[in-house]
């Protein structure tokens, strides 16, 4: 069983993404916890190899050849945990602890966020990421039965513009938040639900209709040689 990151490792994996090389342009600790619950709730699985550049680069760029094999090994190490972590606690539990960094009191607070309600402002850099898994893995964000529950996530970034202002406060009004812990509850919930929605596509078994009846071993090739399949074709 996968024991989840201690503060000490959570402390470590900070460092070590803010150590990737530039230009590369890595998440932080709490962006990467949205985003691997953006990865989680995808209607196909993704692959690791699709999802872990997104890590250390917002366009996927990768890693320069040279990198140092020690930092990449305890970094994909930290992250895989993470990420095991919560697809355990997602599909066996319905629910996770997401990581959020809480400002102290008197902190400035950053102008772009200055919209938003104060409850809003922690969870949004987890939402960020978030989204950025839903950009750049698959459609769940354009389809219709997964737009409300995609929405109540997005509400907590800064509105571009009136329309979606409008749509934060129709959402506001039906799913109400008074304080972090309520915008937390919600965060968890709604991406439980995405997850049951999309559960039977991701384990979906693909069975494929034999279009000619098997050939057998012994049985003569079907592409007229005469011989054996076992001899012909079949031993291909």
């Amino acid at each position: 069983m996968k024991i989840d990151l201690n503060d000490d490792e959570l402390f470590e994996l900070e460092g070590l993404l803010a150590a990737t090389p530039e230009p590369l342009m890595p998440v932080d600790a709490v962006m990467l916890d949205g985003l691997l619950c953006g990865v989680l709730v995808q209607p196909a699985l993704v692959e690791r190899e699709r999802w872990l550049p997104l890590v250390f680069d917002a366009e996927g760029r990768p890693l320069p050849d040279d990198v140092d094999a020690g930092w990449l090994a305890r970094c994909e190490q930290l992250v895989q945990r993470r990420m095991d972590v919560l697809a355990r606690a997602i599909a066996e539990d319905g629910w996770f602890e997401p990581i959020v960094r809480v400002a102290d009191e008197g902190d400035e607070v950053d102008p772009t966020l200055t919209e938003l309600p104060e409850w809003s402002r922690p969870v949004t850099p987890w939402v960020a990421g978030f989204e950025h898994a839903l950009q750049q893995l698959g459609d769940l964000g354009e389809r219709e039965d997964a737009a409300v529950l995609v929405a109540r996530l997005l509400r907590h970034l800064p509105p571009e513009d009136d329309e979606e202002r409008a749509l934060v406060q129709t959402l506001n009004r039906e799913y109400p938040l008074t304080n972090l812990d309520d915008a937390l509850s919600d965060l968890v919930q709604t991406v439980c639900e995405l997850y049951e929605l999309t559960l039977a596509e991701r384990y979906a078994v693909d069975v494929r209709r034999r279009d000619a009846p098997k050939v057998g071993r012994n049985d003569p090739c079907p592409c007229g040689s005469g011989r054996k399949h076992k001899h012909c074709h079949g031993a291909a």
